[in-house]
């Protein structure tokens, strides 16, 4: 099984929309923010200096994860899914480390991250990459009720 892991391309629009779509509505997350994201992540992401990443497998899209530009060097980890039939197969492993290794190109001296307390797997696999539980503030999602942050 070959995965590749490579950048946004327009054409991979719908793909990126539907595998976070999945996650958000199966667990009741899905705010207007996260809509306004899946429907521009042009506009959103990738022209405010941000970076988003597939994870591919036979040209069809199986993981997403993407870097948002915060401003003052720091990036939220966001939009992180996992088509569920490839879950615990190392591709959100694959996704994290691409993020880490961009953020590091870049100067990075901080990721943070939002997430809720429902995905305890998510959550599971962000603090072994290290990331910290921060109070939650300025909090982009109602739903939001866990933070965590890595520093470089």
């Amino acid at each position: 099984m070959k995965i590749d892991i490579i950048e946004f391309e327009e054409k991979y629009a719908r793909d990126f929309k539907r595998l976070n779509l999945d996650w958000l509505d199966r667990y009741h997350l899905t705010e207007s923010h996260d809509l306004e994201i899946l429907n521009d992540p042009n506009g959103m992401i990738l022209d405010r200096g941000g970076y988003i990443f597939l994870a591919i497998m036979d040209e069809k899209v199986i993981g997403t994860a993407a870097l948002i530009n915060e401003g003052d060097s720091k990036y939220e980890l966001a939009k992180m899914s996992v088509t569920p039939e490839f879950r615990g197969q190392g591709i959100g492993k694959r996704l994290i480390e691409k993020c880490f290794q961009q953020a590091r190109q870049t100067g990075a001296k901080k990721i943070s991250l939002f997430s809720n307390s429902k995905l305890q797997a998510a959550l599971n696999l962000y603090a072994r990459y290290g990331f910290k539980h921060v109070p939650v503030k300025e909090a982009p999602f109602s739903t939001a009720d866990v933070k965590m942050e890595f520093q470089f």
